[in-house]
């Protein structure tokens, strides 16, 4: 399996941990983002304002399940509280598609969590999962969860495809700044300001590398070029905010 890798060292972004409250605002935190590969596009649209998920609805579903809460102005998957209280989860999708895109988020994990943003998801009754058609940017505790033993399977990996090469993550608990830039077939991953992942799409490379990776058995993997972006129910707590996305 060939791997595609091209890092660039940046500093990383100081972003405020669970711990105490945060101080950062969203244009400050658009201000220390470093220039990355998509300089033009259209205007920043916002899929989470602090008040609402009026810009989600569960997968396959009219409506997000019940564990998807808001919670001081942040997106918060109650995973712990799903299980005690059998609330309804699954997947959080957005409610538009997206082909050429630059999404950006915060995020932090609890301790021993996984999640992920996965995206290019086809939302229809043919598929079981939004990772049935969509790459995942993986969201974990490395060093508490079990994936972190898999080298593709550690935060800001393209999910059992490509691993970083540089693990710029914050402490469990405390903020992270994830990018996805998707462009003509161009995929690049950013974390905490730094390039994780840098791979083409849909090419004959691509295509040998899914044939090698846990997703070959699945026909539809990655084959649509506009999809739904999605944040992974993997039944732990993880909270997100300051979700925005433009097109490319």
């Amino acid at each position: 399996m060939k791997k595609h890798h091209l890092i660039f060292s940046a500093a990383l972004l100081g972003l405020a941990s669970c711990g105490g409250s945060s101080t950062e605002t969203t244009e400050q935190t658009a201000m220390e983002t470093p220039q990355l590969s998509a300089s033009n596009g259209g205007e920043w649209i916002t899929l989470f304002d602090g008040t609402s998920l009026d810009q989600f609805k569960g997968f396959k579903a009219g409506k997000p399940g019940d564990a998807w809460t808001v919670q001081d102005g942040t997106i918060y998957f109650q995973g712990t509280k799903k299980k005690e209280e059998n609330l309804s989860g699954g997947d959080l999708v957005t409610k538009e598609t997206f082909s050429n895109f630059h999404l950006k988020l915060e995020w932090k994990i609890s301790e021993n969590g996984n999640s992920g943003i996965i995206f290019l998801v086809v939302d229809n009754e043919k598929y079981g999962a939004t990772h049935n058609t969509g790459p995942e940017y993986q969201l974990l505790d490395n060093e508490g969860h079990r994936d972190g033993q898999i080298v593709t399977h550690r935060t800001a990996n393209l999910y059992d495809l490509i691993a970083s090469e540089q693990e710029p993550v914050k402490p469990v608990g405390e903020w992270n700044l994830s990018e996805i830039i998707l462009n003509d077939g161009q995929l690049e991953f950013y974390l905490n300001g730094v390039q994780t992942v840098k791979t083409t799409m849909w090419n004959d490379a691509w295509d040998e590398m899914v044939a090698g990776s846990k997703f070959k058995d699945l026909p539809d993997f990655a084959k649509s070029k506009e999809g739904h972006i999605a944040l992974q129910d993997h039944g732990d707590d993880i909270w997100f905010r300051n979700v925005e996305i433009r097109r490319l």
